[in-house]
């Protein structure tokens, strides 16, 4: 069964922020048997003077394929039992988790919303009991449902966000075809910015460490022209670190 997990308010001003923590969480759970995980995705909310976080407002969701004779409410119960454990000092943690084909089109608008207007953290609890979505808050305040509830719904409409994880990426270093790429990794995609996929000889520079995207459903890596053809430099790099952001 494929399942989200959505985390936020993880952290502080001196801590590891909550993408790393997300990353921690994705290798326990593949430790502890919960089963395979596909990816973790980053999703930037919306900014306002009105919404307490800690320096980006972005919170992370986990993809994975349940394993077998594991329950929804295991792991819930393994998520709340890492975010008590690990959660920095002063934070607000939220955890989401639901199962994949039961995210419907109003928890995908929650998220869309949330990247874009004030939202409460009672409206949260209420659309994620009305959808039957584990929500709950496990420290401070625990005003970090309100992101955890939209990261499920960001990660769910496929549009949204940049991945955190993906098997074989962060390992990733010098120069690839296109088409090893694709073989050594979970990237589904390498395109242009403009949306053109490369071919597979296509030669690519992934240094610094790559950032694949999710755009319709999948992981892209973005990638811009390496120089100018014309006099004889050829080749494509990864788009850079501030352009990605966007994402």
């Amino acid at each position: 069964m494929r399942c989200l997990l959505a985390i936020d308010d993880t952290d502080n001003l001196e801590s590891r922020g909550t993408g790393s923590r997300a990353r921690e969480l994705g290798a326990r759970l593949g430790e502890a048997g919960f089963g395979r995980v596909r990816g973790i995705t980053r999703h930037q909310l919306y900014v306002h003077p009105s919404i307490p976080y800690t320096s980006h407002n972005s919170s992370a969701c986990l993809d994975l394929d349940l394993a077998d004779g594991r329950t929804v409410e295991a792991l819930a119960d393994f998520g709340r039992d890492y975010l008590a454990e690990a959660s920095a000092e002063g934070s607000d943690a939220g955890l989401c988790v639901a199962r994949y084909d039961e995210i419907d089109e109003t928890l995908l608008e929650w998220g869309r919303q949330a990247k874009r207007i004030v939202l409460t953290r009672e409206r949260a609890h209420e659309l994620a009991a009305e959808r039957g979505v584990h929500l709950e808050g496990v420290t401070g305040t625990r005003i970090g449902v309100i992101g955890a509830l939209a990261a499920v719904g960001l990660r769910r409409g496929g549009h949204d966000g940049r991945f955190l994880w993906l098997k074989g990426v962060r390992e990733l270093t010098g120069t690839w075809t296109v088409g090893a790429l694709l073989a050594s990794t979970d990237i589904d995609a390498v395109e242009s910015i403009d949306g053109q996929p490369l071919a597979p000889e296509s030669e690519v520079v992934v240094d610094p460490w790559p950032r694949p995207v999710l755009l319709h459903g999948r992981a892209v890596l973005l990638t811009e022209p390496n120089g100018d053809e014309k006099n004889g430099s050829s080749g494509w790099r990864l788009l850079p670190k501030e352009t990605i952001r966007r994402y």
